[in-house]
């Protein structure tokens, strides 16, 4: 088939291979039969792999939903009763964190810290120290609203030197930069198969410590659909999942994990790398302006300032793009405008070279001056 290629520069979904999207053309099948469950066994044992977590210490789970279902399952699921849960808080995300609990009830605390830096260690070790019935430390690994990386690993020994459990939301992370469960102090991670993988949307998995999943049955049940002790248990005796599947994205997920493993994940990790800097470069010969300072950004999002000129108009400059097959994407801090470009998806170098030529005409067709204005 010949599949028009679009170049994905937002946050996810990302641009697939036409082999992963070829994978979901298969005979139907019901989601009951062994053949299928044999599937679902051996993608969540390759998800571990991703992560770098021992096979006799974590498993993962499967869930059908966007990313957001994976904050929801953890959080609910895996706090005790009396206890509290301390999101470290500088971005978008984990503010949904935040309005989760809210929605729960859950006893939170907001540590809320600025989106342009990342999460401060020395507020976290103090609000640990006086607040010893937190169980549950949580935050975003790289917040995708502006491309800042958190530092995961510190903040996780910070958490165990407490007694909490560290969860992190590794969505837009998880296999585009190194990660390792263990090294990195994390508890439990979590991402979606369209992000990292490069897959399709409908299917998010969390990977995490078997023995504090086992220990959450106990805990208050918060949640049916969304309980994460429940759909592993299903897992564990059925080999399925507790309620209907995506079909089509389980095939598609586990081609995707197939070409992630032929490609590895060092030569993955460099084009994701090689595409940021690619990014750059082009904002740079233009003029535009980045918000996050670079020593502290992911490598996988660009969050750029708009231009001070009369004649910018993000929907305007977006369609123009989108139009000749690059899709860019509106920013995610409340405070300043931006857009964002990201280097997530199977696109190269050239990918880049070719949307920057296509944004350059887009500038000149609105009447925008080059170099950029501020």
């Amino acid at each position: 088939m010949n599949i028009k290629r679009n170049i994905l520069l937002n946050p996810g979904p990302a641009t697939t291979t036409d082999t992963v999207k070829m994978a979901q053309v298969v005979p139907d099948i019901c989601p009951r039969e062994k053949e299928f469950a044999g599937m679902m066994k051996s993608l969540r044992a390759d998800l571990l792999k991703v992560a770098h977590a021992p096979a006799d210490k974590y498993t993962s789970v499967l869930f059908c939903g966007s990313g957001t279902i994976n904050i929801d399952i953890c959080l609910n699921s895996l706090l005790p009763e009396g206890k509290k849960v301390l999101v470290v808080n500088n971005g978008a995300y984990s503010t949904r964190a935040v309005e989760i609990c809210q929605y729960y009830g859950l006893p939170h605390i907001d540590l809320k810290s600025s989106v342009y830096e990342q999460a401060d260690l020395n507020a976290v070790a103090q609000t640990l120290d006086a607040n010893p019935d937190v169980a549950l430390v949580y935050t975003t690994h790289h917040e995708t609203g502006t491309g800042v990386l958190n530092p995961i690993r510190e903040i996780g020994a910070l958490a165990h030197q407490h007694g909490a459990i560290f969860v992190v939301d590794t969505t837009s992370s998880l296999g585009m930069i190194p990660f390792d469960i263990e090294a990195d102090n994390v508890d439990f991670c979590m991402a979606s198969a369209q992000k990292g993988l490069m897959a399709m949307t409908g299917l998010s998995f969390i990977i995490g410590n078997e023995e504090e999943i086992r220990k959450s049955k106990d805990y208050p049940k918060r949640s049916y659909y969304c309980n994460l002790y429940l759909q592993y248990d299903f897992f564990e005796r059925t080999g399925e999942m507790h309620f209907t599947p995506p079909v089509q994205t389980i095939y598609a997920t586990r081609q995707a994990l197939k070409e992630y493993f032929e490609v590895g994940e060092e030569a993955k990790f460099a084009r994701h790398r090689r595409v940021f800097e690619a990014i750059h470069k082009g904002l740079d010969e233009l003029g535009f302006k980045d918000v996050i300072r670079r020593d502290i950004q992911s490598g996988l999002v660009v969050s750029v300032l708009y231009p001070n000129d009369p004649n910018w108009n993000f929907e305007r400059v977006h369609d123009y793009c989108y139009e000749h097959g690059f899709t860019i994407y509106p920013g995610k801090i409340s405070t300043t405008n931006t857009f964002r470009l990201c280097s997530l998806g199977t696109i190269d170098t050239p990918d880049i070279e070719a949307f920057f030529q296509t944004l350059r005409e887009a500038l000149i067709h609105e009447g925008i001056q080059i170099p950029i204005r501020y």
